[in-house]
Formats: C-alpha cells, structure tokens, sequence
C-alpha cells in the first residue's frame, strides 16, 4: 500500500475509525443489495397479500348483496302476509264487538241459502240467540219456502253469532264469520 504524500491534520482526535479493505466494501455492498432486495421482496409480498384481499373482500361483498337480493323479496311476501293477518284481525275484533242484529242475520242466511238454491231440503242451523232474535222479530227469512221442499231452522252450538251453516242431502255450507275470514286470508295470502 503506499503512503499519502500529503499529511492530513485533524483538530481532534479520531475515534471509531478503521481502515476499511476491499474485503469489506465487498460486504457492504452485497449487505446493501440483500437490503434492496429483501425491500423489493417485500414490497411484492405486499402487493400479491392485498391484490388477494382485495379479492377476498369483493367475493364477500357480492356474496352480501346476492343474500339480500334474495332476502328483500322474502322480507317483502312476510311483510305482506303479516299485513293480510293484521288486517283480518283487525276486522274480526271491530266486527265481534259491532252489535248482531236481525238484518246481520237475515243477510247472512239470504246470502248462505243463495248459494244452495239447487237443493230443496234445507237445514239452517244458527247460534241460539241469533235464531231467538229472528224468531221475536217474525223475520221474513223464517218464513221462506224451499222450492218443492222444506226449510228447517236450528239452533246450533257450532255456530257463532251473526253466521249459519246450512245443511243440505249434498253437503254442508259453512258460512260462519270466522270461516270467511279464513277463506278470505287464505285467498289474499296465495
């Protein structure tokens, strides 16, 4: 190695200093490009784990908005139907506490008997106080005929206040308040 000409002079004493050899600038240098190297390795390693989460949570998000594109019509027939049953018993508490009267019932007979007309033996059977009622007040409806046969009115436990059932040799006719009602849910709700 060969020696400075010049003489270098320092105002204070050097400290922590070596002479580095080409040995260690060597190091250094592949220290610094394992450095770089391990910093562009990880800068990729990065990159791949948020591309891959990115599309993690897009599969996610989709999968949400399918599920509530398939619950919204679901939500929405519940919602209807609760709407349907709400409504029928609103009906049935307003017209169970609305008073029964000869016309309810004669009305409810006039419309029972219409639908079976065909026949001419029939059997109306009515609550108790329902036939008491038209009885007192000599309803015309106790006083019709079947064509060619005979009408017979009773009462019946079966049957609520303000409805009848009537019976005829083909079949039974149920047209009772709460038989309507249910009739009538069922066909909204389909």
């Amino acid at each position: 190695m060969q020696s400075w000409p010049e003489k270098i002079q320092f105002t204070a004493p050097l400290r922590e200093v070596s002479l580095l050899d080409a040995v260690a600038l060597e190091q250094r240098a592949a220290l610094a490009k394992s450095y770089e190297r391990g910093v562009r390795d990880g800068e990729r390693a990065l990159s791949e784990q948020l591309i891959r989460q990115r599309s993690e949570l897009l599969e996610v998000q989709n999968g949400i908005f399918n599920s509530l594109r398939r619950a919204v019509p679901q939500v929405i027939a519940d919602s209807e139907n609760t709407l349907i049953s709400l409504a029928i018993e609103v009906a049935q508490k307003v017209l169970a506490s609305a008073p029964v009267n000869v016309e309810m019932i004669e009305a409810a007979v006039r419309e029972a008997l219409s639908h079976v007309e065909e026949t001419t033996d029939f059997t109306v059977l009515l609550h108790a106080d329902d036939l008491d009622l038209l009885q007192k007040m000599n309803s015309p409806v106790l006083l019709q005929t079947a064509a060619g046969g005979h009408l017979v009115f009773q009462s019946s436990p079966e049957v609520t206040r303000g409805g009848c059932i009537v019976q005829t040799r083909f079949g039974v006719l149920d047209a009772r308040r709460e038989t309507k009602f249910a009739l009538l849910q069922k066909s909204l709700q389909t």
